[in-house]
């Protein structure tokens, strides 16, 4: 049986070296059977999230939460018969 053209990259990179090859079947060389098994429960994919948190974070949302609260931020809008205030909020 031939080489494929994979084999024969290989053939050629090993051929400029002196060395020797010796085959061992797959039910001999146990290392190798382990490291190359799939595993049988899929990995998990993990992605890490980094947040950079200001000391001045909880004087942040209180100064949002301050203007949200002025009357000029507040507006009553009447829905249906049925009025109800209605707050604009800012974010930090």
């Amino acid at each position: 049986k031939g080489l494929n053209i994979r084999q024969h990259r290989w053939l050629e990179l090993l051929s400029d070296y002196d060395c020797d090859i010796h085959y061992h079947p797959g039910k001999a060389n146990v290392v190798a059977n382990a490291l190359s098994r799939k595993e049988r429960e899929p990995s998990l994919r993990v992605r890490g999230l980094v947040m950079t948190i200001g000391l001045d974070l909880p004087r942040q949302i209180l100064n949002a939460q301050t203007e949200a609260r002025k009357p000029e931020n507040i507006k009553e809008e009447d829905v249906g018969g049925v009025g109800y205030l209605v707050m604009a909020i800012y974010g930090p």
